[in-house]
């Protein structure tokens, strides 16, 4: 199992490679214009988002549920190939491909800590970040027409499907009795934990979007924030592969420091943005926001709420999906009308999520809940 999940993640995280880095590229020089390009992109995490509620309102995740998600995935990506030349056929695949990865992901993760166990996890999940950074180097290097990066995406996303309808098939009996548990979680009761984790994916706006540009406005040459990116990806994968002694530890505690270590991280990029030696520091600083963060967080939810697969698809919608919207929405505006400013509310943003996230450490709702 540990072998077919290594490989799900790396093609998995593959297709969010070419979906990130490359499709915004690959619509422009399409002819479509910027605001076509963020309404198309902006589709995903709001669908992100709102898949998990079907859940809680009753509908049950099961091995069917899950392939039919798989499928839905196959054909949205087929369908970003046929659709090119229409704007209303492409929205409506970006669409149905947030419906499916909004499914699959959280149920991976799932199979994972159940089969792995949080000390485990980050050695497999770091072919991932593998899958992630080779496909940048080598899709740019043969990105020569829009249908190349769309033929990329296509034949990823067939791979990942087909491992994941094999490990969803070794790992059947586990997805029906998950399915059986009745919903533990109150968002309402447990929002000091949720708005935490969710500003957390809020400060990183700026990040995922506006970085590069950003960093060259301030005469930090392109070749270097390359660099910049790659590193940061490098000291990830090193994170992940070391991270299960830390993960032993208070789990909540992990949490409350990486969130006020991306406040400082963000404070770097706000104060030294021309100065790479800073940047850089910035950059490694990905290890613990990112990486750590990531696997604290599902690892919480995991042992905190006995509806685990409700668990991790509500944190990849509230927080991946909605977080990554509003933050996107809000550097933007802050890098339109303050843009010195804006890795600086990043990190006010970041320090939110760390005074929300010590709140709920203090809060009787936690009784019960894993260290």
């Amino acid at each position: 199992m540990s072998i077919l999940l290594a490989i799900f993640y790396f093609f998995y995280f593959s297709v969010i490679g070419v979906y990130i880095i490359f499709l915004p590229k690959v619509l422009s020089m399409a002819g479509y214009t910027p605001s076509d390009i963020g309404i198309i992109f902006a589709a995903a995490p709001l669908v992100r988002f709102l898949v998990p509620f079907a859940f809680i309102k009753g509908l049950k995740i099961n091995a069917k549920i899950f392939n039919t998600s798989l499928l839905i995935m196959c054909l949205s990506a087929l369908s970003f190939y046929l659709s090119l030349d229409n704007f209303y056929k492409l929205l409506l695949s970006n669409i149905s491909l947030g419906i499916g990865l909004s499914i699959v992901l959280p149920y991976i993760e799932l199979i994972s800590l159940n089969y792995l166990g949080k000390e485990r996890y980050g050695k497999i999940r770091l072919f991932g970040s593998v899958g992630f950074i080779l496909v940048a180097l080598v899709l740019v290097k043969f990105l020569s027409s829009p249908s190349v990066a769309l033929i990329y995406l296509l034949v990823l996303v067939l791979i990942t499907a087909l491992f994941g309808f094999v490990i969803a098939k070794k790992a059947d009996t586990l997805l029906e009795k998950q399915s059986e548990h009745t919903n533990d979680i109150n968002l309402l009761a447990d929002w000091k934990l949720w708005l935490g984790l969710t500003l957390m994916q809020v400060s990183f706006g700026s990040f995922y979007n506006f970085f590069t540009i950003y960093t060259t406005d301030h005469g930090v040459s392109l070749d270097m924030t390359i660099y910049l990116w790659s590193f940061g990806v490098i000291v990830e994968i090193f994170m992940l592969y070391f991270q299960g002694m830390l993960l032993r530890k208070n789990l909540l505690l992990i949490l409350q420091i990486t969130t006020f270590v991306t406040a400082v991280r963000w404070f770097l990029v706000f104060a030294f943005p021309d100065v790479t030696a800073l940047l850089f520091l910035s950059q490694a600083l990905h290890a613990l926001s990112f990486a750590l963060f990531h696997s604290a967080a599902i690892s919480y939810l995991f042992y905190l709420y006995k509806h685990k697969s409700l668990a991790q698809q509500l944190f990849s919608g509230i927080t991946y999906g909605f977080g990554a919207f509003m933050g996107a929405l809000i550097a933007g505006y802050v890098y339109e009308l303050y843009p010195s400013y804006l890795f600086l509310s990043s990190m006010l943003i970041a320090l939110g999520a760390t005074w929300f996230l010590v709140l709920w450490g203090r809060d009787p709702q936690r009784l019960n809940s894993p260290q």
